[in-house]
């Protein structure tokens, strides 16, 4: 390097002759830059570009400041993530079936409706090496596990895709050598780099959910008009959380207050159709809200000309029976800044939370006696709370992801490790042939599924319309922490399905 030259705003340097250049550039190197660029002799025409680290405000006045880097940390090429369906589930530093990873630990229990509808993932070292991404998929309709499992692999590539892409055009369109000075103006309306890596994930999360229902819609073998799946995501990158969600899977965050009083707080809101704003996109898409008689407390989304399929949820993957009527796979993006006192994150589908809070779930992962345990454990507690609470309900699948954020777990045996459960482990795994085949083959028979209620169940005439609320209601996180504390029982996503089901839509 000491014999290379380089060019700085069009004029030609030779090392070690400027010693003030070669000061800056070490100045600059000293910040632990992202990208650092320089020309042999015979690579003429070459420039420097650094990145600032996120949190050193001292940089941004100086003109090597370039948009990008978040902090000191091996970020990785794009090309380090590309692979295929295939090779996903052998990825380090990936978990999809019961077990725990370095920082987490994660279980699913099949209820009595059927095959396990639920899906689950944790991937370590996602994007950049202080990268975590976790989600939870809960399926419903006939194909409702296949649709779950198939978010499960392909929405993280996807992620990962458009945030790449949008950082390729960003630092295209930002990066500068040794940049002049800035007006005031300019100074004045920029975002911080917390707000434009905000901004960066947002459309990520905006496009890949937009993608991900894309590619359901047209897939040649995998049926989503009248199946489909929530999904909730996450992922940590240093100190932030950037979160996406659609339907009416949760996650929630285990912190300490003031006090050293471990509290719940609530990360994303169930997307149902009793929220005031669902209910009123879906009726003013011609769909229909309302509540059957025998469970006045769950209401549904209704096709306008006929009662089916009776949906729980105001959004969600698939579904394409109700996508002209309101459903949308909008996810609602939300962008956090951990504290010292955060300890946890917990997501869930909705088997627990029908029939646990919030802070009851906080307060059986805080106590649970191991780390890696503490999954398994709230899915045993939620299973005990469906035979208490409703004994003559089918009690719903469970699938947990709990995070820990100062990246610890405890060390346990190494057969507890693999096999928490054997009798739950094995139901989880008792369709591995359709775990990756994305609905290519052939699907398990299935006898009866719970998650479609025939029309002998329920007298559809009877019904409770939803009550028109307020359009300029304003619906936040905490306003709805209320939704499924009281233990809801919600019989099934869908009641049944609609009469024109088994044809395909026309295009």
């Amino acid at each position: 390097m000491r014999n290379a030259r380089m060019t700085c705003q069009g004029h030609l340097v030779n090392a070690p002759g400027d010693l003030a250049v070669w000061s800056l550039l070490e100045q600059c190197i000293a910040r632990k830059p992202r990208k650092l660029y320089f020309a042999l002799p015979q690579q003429m025409g070459g420039c420097v570009s650094v990145g600032s680290g996120r949190g050193n405000s001292s940089s941004r006045g100086h003109g090597c400041f370039c948009i990008g880097s978040q902090k000191s940390r091996r970020k990785r090429s794009y090309s380090d993530h590309v692979t295929t369906l295939q090779h996903l589930p052998y990825m380090p530093n990936r978990i999809f079936a019961n077990g725990k990873s370095r920082s987490s630990c994660i279980f699913t229990q099949q209820g009595r409706k059927g095959i396990n509808q639920d899906a689950m993932v944790v991937w370590e070292d996602f994007d950049s090496e202080d990268a975590i991404f976790c989600g939870v998929f809960d399926g419903h309709g006939p194909h409702g596990h296949l649709v779950a499992r198939k978010v499960r692999d392909t929405l993280p590539l996807k992620l990962l895709s458009f945030l790449h892409s949008s950082e390729s055009g960003r630092d295209g369109s930002n990066s500068k050598c040794f940049n002049s000075k800035k007006t005031q103006d300019e100074e004045e309306t920029s975002e911080s780099p917390e707000d434009q890596l905000g901004s960066l994930w947002r459309e990520a999360f905006l496009k890949s959910y937009k993608a991900m229902d894309k590619e359901l819609r047209s897939h040649p073998t995998l049926d989503c008009f009248c199946s489909g799946s929530t999904a909730v995501t996450i992922v940590k990158q240093g100190l932030n959380l950037f979160m996406g969600n659609i339907g009416d899977s949760r996650a929630i965050l285990g912190s300490k207050d003031s006090s050293n009083t471990m509290v719940a707080v609530q990360l994303t809101v169930d997307l149902k159709p009793d929220l005031p704003r669902e209910a009123e996109r879906i009726k003013r898409c011609k769909g229909r809200v309302f509540a059957l008689q025998d469970e006045p407390e769950v209401q549904r989304v209704w096709l306008p000309f006929d009662d089916a399929p009776g949906l729980a949820m105001a959004r969600a993957f698939g579904d394409f029976c109700l996508k002209e009527y309101g459903v949308i796979s909008v996810p609602e993006f939300a962008h956090r800044v951990l504290t010292e006192g955060d300890q946890f994150i917990v997501i869930a589908s909705d088997g627990v939370w029908d029939v646990l809070s919030n802070e009851e779930v906080v307060e059986i992962v805080a106590s649970a006696p191991t780390r890696s345990s503490a999954a398994r454990i709230l899915v045993d507690s939620a299973a005990r709370e469906w035979k208490l609470k409703y004994p003559t309900s089918k009690m719903d699948d469970c699938a947990v992801v709990c995070l820990y954020l100062d990246g610890k777990m405890d060390s346990e045996s190494e057969t507890e490790d693999q096999c928490m459960s054997a009798s739950t482990f094995y139901g989880h795994h008792s369709c591995t042939a359709t775990e990756s085949d994305d609905g290519q083959k052939s699907e398990p028979s299935l006898q009866r599924n719970f998650t479609v209620r025939s029309a002998e169940d329920s007298d559809l005439s009877t019904r409770i319309q939803v009550a028109d609320e307020d359009d300029n209601a304003n619906v936040t996180v905490e306003d709805q922490n209320w939704s499924g504390l009281e233990g809801v029982t919600r019989v099934n996503s869908l009641v049944q399905l609609p009469r024109f089901s088994a044809e395909k839509p026309s295009s």
